[in-house]
């Protein structure tokens, strides 16, 4: 029965990052065409267009470095939260280590965030250089167990590289945001005429007033393109890392038990924001909520994941994609 399982998870996360790793380069791909259609519509030819390529590589490559080598800190700025020792809370930080030593990973740096809202995420850019943070509000409303399996899920963030490929894919989405914003900006200032010169009487003025048409659907539609993508990816490693936590700490209800608190507590987290939202073990901002106006799930239902954390404590085997459990034989 363990091995079977063992393989089902192996072969859950295995298609988890071949789905992702998919997505992300028809996400790259995506961009560098928007960047040429956007360098074609401004300059009006389509050698030069190169230039508007080459721009949203380079503003891609930066934002990456910098959100690589730093976004860990703003997130954890951008959170308030504060680095914490042992002394400071025993009970989190042993919980921490069993669930380092299960995963046989090394043991993260571990935050707190004071806030009344019980909630946790995981960031960095890959195991040597994880972080795992905490709400105040959520030690003081969870038992060990419970405790435990929210450590488990965010530690299986970690294993799985599920914290790296949300970097990834937060840097695609800000550069595609970056670069539809400058180009309707430039072009609103421009009054329409961009930034080459269209010959009235020819063709390639003609197919240079197409290509601005494209470039401005696109550049309205690309950010909402990238928002979905991203929401997409990170519903489908939720289901993994719950999977993955109950691999780790071999108590499903632990688990469940904390997602049925942590989704029907009332208390709002304020220093939760859109760009955090998904780093959340459960989406922060409540829909009672003005600012969860507009706002895609960023998880999928709670409900969802807790009757497929309950078949597994009852000894069947659930997908984690949101398909109907069936029962082992």
């Amino acid at each position: 029965m363990e091995g079977r399982d063992q393989g089902t998870f192996r072969e859950r996360i295995a298609r988890n990052r071949r789905n992702s790793l998919l997505l992300i380069a028809v996400f790259l791909a995506f961009i560098t065409i928007f960047g040429y259609i956007i360098g074609f519509a401004w300059l009006g030819d389509p050698t030069r267009a190169l230039f508007g390529l080459a721009l949203a590589l380079v503003v891609g490559v930066v934002c990456g470095l910098i959100s690589y080598f730093a976004g860990d800190k703003m997130v954890l700025a951008a959170s308030r939260a504060r680095e914490i020792t042992h002394d400071d809370a025993p009970v989190l930080f042993n919980v921490v280590e069993e669930m380092s030593i299960a995963s046989g990973l090394p043991m993260p740096k571990v935050y707190i965030v004071d806030d009344s809202a019980p909630n946790a995420f995981a960031t960095g850019r890959d195991p040597e250089h994880a972080t795992v943070a905490v709400t105040s509000g959520l030690l003081e409303k969870l038992d060990r167990d419970e405790l435990q399996g929210v450590m488990a899920h965010e530690m299986s963030h970690v294993a799985n590289f599920d914290i790296r490929y949300s970097m990834l894919v937060g840097i695609l989405v800000g550069t595609t945001v970056l670069i539809s914003d400058f180009f309707l900006r430039g072009l609103w200032f421009s009054g329409g005429r961009g930034g080459g010169r269209r010959g009235g009487d020819g063709g390639g003025g003609q197919l240079q007033i197409i290509m601005v048409i494209i470039a401005v659907v696109l550049a309205i539609l690309a950010p909402l393109f990238a928002r979905l993508l991203q929401l997409s990816i990170s519903r489908q490693r939720e289901f993994l890392a719950d999977a993955t936590a109950v691999r780790l700490a071999r108590n499903p209800k632990g688990l469940a038990d904390a997602l049925q608190k942590i989704g029907g507590d009332r208390e709002v987290l304020e220093v939760a924001n859109r760009a955090t939202a998904h780093l959340y073990i459960a989406n922060p901002i409540k829909k009672f909520e003005k600012r969860s106006k507009g706002l895609f799930s960023t998880h999928p239902p709670i409900e969802e994941r807790v009757k497929i954390l309950r078949a597994l404590e009852a000894g069947g085997v659930a997908e984690t994609t949101g398909q109907t459990s069936t029962e082992t034989t």
